[in-house]
């Protein structure tokens, strides 16, 4: 002889319970991924600014040559 039934409301109320259960955890999953997502892509934007922004490199100065020697007139 069973000492508690589960009513019809009851169940009812399981299965909204576990119809919430299933619905937060399946958002926090779409969440998590999404986040991933924009971390991967916030990730590339930063790499192609970094590129855009490295200084070029540039050829050694020339050393000068001998000075031209001063003529003077006086």
């Amino acid at each position: 002889m069973p000492i508690a039934r589960i009513t019809g409301q009851g169940l009812a109320a399981i299965a909204l319970s576990v119809a919430l259960l299933w619905a937060c955890f399946i958002g926090e999953r779409l969440m998590v991924r999404r986040s991933l997502d924009q971390r991967a892509q916030l990730m590339r934007e930063l790499h192609q600014m970094q590129r855009e922004r490295r200084a070029q490199p540039v050829s050694a100065p020339i050393r000068p040559g001998p000075r031209p020697v001063r003529v003077t007139v006086g």
